[in-house]
């Protein structure tokens, strides 16, 4: 009896091994987390979904909010691959912290900025100009997210009284450039200012775009890069270079987003 429990209890304990060496070899699928600001959340999940098809058992998770929010998080020390931001200052921020090498990052896409009101436009929005009258309910992205710094470099290219009047108009600060144009949207505001990719398909009968002139407004240049410590490395190469690519570049415009900006 006690062979026989003995050889029961040694051929458990193989099995138990073998179960542990080749379960997780089975099982494990590669998998990239990509951070991503938040303007790029239609682009970049059709971007996810082609590279998964271009590289079976490949998976790509996206993490997406404001730049600085983002930002914030790499520097705390969060996991990543890659991170694809809405301007220079936030990669500049993980740069300096270490988590991203200097001159790995590359510009990818550009935008512009657009103003958006409701679709019925209850305050009578036309121009840029008509955001400083007086009682206009304006909405913007918070201080320090990208859309929002860019806003600021337009109005500080206006006359001091344009500006005091402008900014006196804001009835609210959103975490990310989504949030402002959903509540414009829903009709919470009467104009906010965003992207012109935000302008997308799910909000388009809902709002109004009026352009800013190329003379007043500015280009915002997307600069994204793998992060130094990254868990996956190639694979980050990988997407980052898809996402370069004819077919990549394709997707982006097709959500509204021009080449980058020649340097």
């Amino acid at each position: 009896m006690k062979t026989r429990s003995f050889v029961l209890l040694l051929l458990t304990l193989v099995w138990t091994l073998i179960s542990c060496r080749a379960t997780p070899a089975a099982t494990r699928t590669p998998e990239i987390i990509v951070f991503a600001a938040s303007s790029l959340t239609d682009a970049f999940n059709e971007l996810a979904q082609a590279f998964q098809a271009k590289n079976e058992g490949t998976q790509v998770v996206l993490n997406l909010a404001g730049s600085s929010q983002l930002a914030t998080q790499l520097n705390e020390g969060i996991a990543a691959d890659v991170f694809a931001s809405a301007n220079a200052a936030q990669m500049q921020a993980v740069i300096t912290s270490g988590r991203i090498q200097a001159g790995t990052e590359v510009l990818f896409v550009s935008n512009r900025l657009t103003i958006v009101v409701p679709a019925d436009n209850p305050a009578g929005i036309h121009s840029l100009e008509d955001l400083a009258k007086p009682g206009v309910q304006m909405v913007l992205a918070v201080e320090g997210v990208p859309v929002r710094e860019y806003t600021d470099e337009i109005l500080a290219a206006m006359p001091v009284d344009f500006q005091t009047r402008f900014y006196a108009n804001l009835v609210s600060e959103e975490d990310n450039v989504r949030q402002v144009s959903a509540k414009v949207a829903l009709g919470e505001a009467d104009a906010g200012i965003v992207y012109t990719s935000d302008v997308t398909p799910d909000i388009g009968a809902q709002v109004h775009q009026i352009a800013i002139p190329d003379a007043q407004n500015v280009v915002a240049a997307y600069p994204i890069a793998p992060l130094a410590d990254a868990p996956h490395p190639d694979i980050a190469r990988s997407f980052i270079d898809f996402v370069l690519s004819a077919e990549g570049q394709a997707i982006l415009a097709r959500w509204g987003f021009a080449p980058p900006p020649v340097r």
